[in-house]
């Protein structure tokens, strides 16, 4: 008998609260891995999230960056085209060589020319309206002993010698060449980081001045004497910006050899 009792209450069917329990536990069961599901789903979306609060600072950044390039550039143009506006029309070549200094060359190759030329110019013919006597003129004189010193390969005494002339006569026409002329000697003996402080000021100080155009040319020599053919560029560049028709041939002659040197395109 006792052995007969055995399979029949194993074969019992489940009791209802044991049904509700199984049934309770599987909805356990389900809504743990719902729960997982969507504690992944979420931490998924937390990190897109933040992905984009990056992407968006990053963006802001760079927004910034792009409005202050523009207003940069803006300011550059427009400083261009006040420039362009009023630069002046291209002096007359006179047969008077006195009215200009020699023609720039390559740094280094200075040619020699006359002292009578530039301090005792040629005069044209007389005409009856023409006086007797030409009033002698300081300033130039003074120009003119700072531009032989230079010629002479002086180079300190000359950078002396126009400083003081620029000095005792900042009103006169050949203030821009002197100035123009201290560049040109620094460079020439082997200082390129303060002539191009110097020929850069000559040209922001005066961009009206006869000699402010070559001093961009001869900033860009300096900075291809820094090894900075890139900057040398933006010289070159800027010369042919502001000034255009107006540069003098023999300075054109001479930015085309610099840009081709610095390799600009």
């Amino acid at each position: 008998m006792c052995a007969a009792a055995g399979p029949a209450v194993a074969q019992r069917p489940a009791s209802p609260e044991q049904q509700q329990i199984a049934i309770l536990q599987q909805q356990l069961a389900a809504s743990q891995a719902s729960a997982l599901r969507l504690e992944q789903r979420l931490s998924s979306i937390e990190t897109q999230l933040q992905q984009l609060i990056n992407q968006g600072e990053v963006s802001g950044h760079r927004v910034n960056e792009v409005e202050s390039q523009l207003t940069t550039l803006r300011n550059d143009v427009n400083s261009r085209l006040t420039a362009i506006e009023s630069r002046p029309a291209p002096q007359p070549q006179s047969a008077d060589s006195s009215d200009s200094d020699p023609a720039p060359a390559e740094v280094r190759e200075k040619p020699k020319v006359q002292s009578a030329s530039l301090e005792t110019p040629e005069k044209p013919a007389k005409s009856a309206t023409t006086e007797e006597a030409v009033p002698s003129d300081p300033g130039e004189e003074a120009y003119s002993n700072g531009f032989h010193l230079w010629q002479d390969d002086k180079y300190d005494q000359a950078i002396a010698a126009l400083k003081s002339f620029v000095s005792d006569y900042p009103k006169h026409r050949r203030v821009s060449f002197a100035r123009n002329l201290i560049g040109r000697a620094l460079l020439d003996k082997g200082q390129p980081r303060p002539a191009a402080e110097a020929l850069l000021s000559n040209y922001r100080t005066d961009p009206k001045g006869e000699r402010a155009p070559d001093s961009l040319y001869y900033l860009g020599q300096a900075l291809m004497a820094l090894h900075q053919p890139s900057q040398a560029c933006k010289a070159y560049g800027e010369l042919e910006d502001v000034y255009g028709s107006s540069v003098r041939p023999d300075l054109k002659s001479l930015l085309s050899k610099g840009k081709a040197d610095a390799g600009c395109s």
